[in-house]
C-alpha cells in the first residue's frame, strides 16, 4: 500500500491493491461510515486511503450502530497495523481473515465478518442501484446477493415539533434521493409534506430544546427540529441526511460550471 495507490501509473502497487477487492481508493471518512451503516452488517468492513499522509490507510468496520477507523501505514516495504507489523500485503490480509479481532479505544473487541467489495462502491447516481450485502460470516463475494436496500434511503418515525403550536407528535418518515417525507403515520400514502434538500443548508444535533436525541434540519424559511428514540439513531439520520447535503452542493457546484 502506497501513496500510488490512487494513481493508474505506478504498477505494481496499483496491482497490489487491487487485489484487494475491499481496497476502496479515496473513499472518504464520511461515505465510508454512510456505506456501512446504510448497507453493511455489523463486521462488515472496507480498506480506504487515509488524510494523514502518504502510506497511511484506515480500516472502517461496522460495529453494531456504529463504524470505527483503525490506521494501518507503509513504511521500509512492511505494513503496520496496531502493534503488528507485515512483510507483503498478504500477510497482513491473511492475518485479518485468520485474527478477526480488533480492540477499539474503549478496549471492546470488533469482529471483522464481511469485506464490504469496492465493486458495489457508491455510483455517481448513488440511488440508482441497489447494493449488496453477505448477511452471513463466511461469505465471499461470489456469495453476494442483491438484498439490501438503495443506498441512500433510510424510513423510521421520528417525533416532530409543530410548527405553529410548538408540541411534538411522532411521524413516519422516508428518505429517497433528495427529498425527505413525513407523513402521518406509516400506512398513510400521501405524505403531509416533502421537505427538498437542495434548499437545506445544515443538519445537526439540537441541544436548545431540552430534548433528548434531538437534531435540526435548517431551511431559509424555518427550522425542523427532530427527536429519534435513541442517540445512535439520531446520529445515523444526521449521518445520511449530511451526506446527501454534501452530494447535493457538489451536483450543483457541478451544474453551475457547464
Amino acid at each position: 500500500m502506497s501513496v500510488c495507490s490512487s494513481n493508474p501509473s505506478c504498477g505494481e502497487d496499483v496491482d497490489e491493491l487491487e487485489a484487494v477487492s475491499w481496497y476502496h481508493y479515496d473513499l472518504s471518512r464520511h461515505a465510508a461510515e454512510a456505506l456501512l451503516l446504510s448497507n453493511g452488517v455489523d463486521g462488515s468492513f472496507l480498506l480506504r486511503n487515509s488524510n494523514k499522509g502518504p502510506d497511511c490507510f484506515a480500516i472502517s468496520v461496522r460495529a453494531k450502530d456504529s463504524v470505527k477507523h483503525f490506521n494501518v501505514r507503509r513504511q521500509g516495504g512492511k505494513y503496520y497495523f496496531g502493534f503488528n507489523d507485515f512483510a507483503t500485503l498478504q500477510d497482513f490480509t491473511s492475518h485479518l481473515a485468520n485474527q478477526p479481532l480488533l480492540g477499539s479505544e474503549t478496549g471492546n473487541l470488533i469482529v471483522l465478518r464481511v469485506p464490504y467489495p469496492r465493486q458495489v462502491e457508491e455510483p455517481s447516481i448513488y440511488e440508482s442501484v441497489c447494493v449488496h450485502t453477505a448477511m452471513q460470516t463466511g461469505r465471499h463475494e461470489s456469495d453476494l446477493v442483491p438484498s439490501a436496500p438503495s443506498l441512500g434511503t433510510k424510513e423510521g418515525y421520528l417525533v416532530k415539533q409543530g410548527a405553529i403550536i410548538k408540541n411534538w407528535k411522532q411521524r413516519w418518515f422516508t428518505l429517497n434521493r433528495n427529498e425527505l417525507k413525513y407523513f402521518k403515520d406509516k400506512m398513510f400514502v400521501e405524505p403531509i409534506r416533502t421537505l427538498d434538500l437542495t434548499a437545506c443548508s445544515a443538519v445537526q444535533f439540537d441541544y436548545s430544546q431540552e430534548r433528548v436525541n434531538c437534531f435540526c434540519l435548517v431551511f431559509p424559511e424555518r427550522t425542523f427540529y427532530l427527536c429519534a428514540k435513541s442517540g445512535v439513531e439520531a446520529d445515523e439520520w444526521i449521518k445520511i441526511l449530511r451526506w446527501k447535503l454534501v452530494r447535493t452542493s457538489k451536483e450543483l457546484g457541478m451544474t453551475r460550471s457547464c
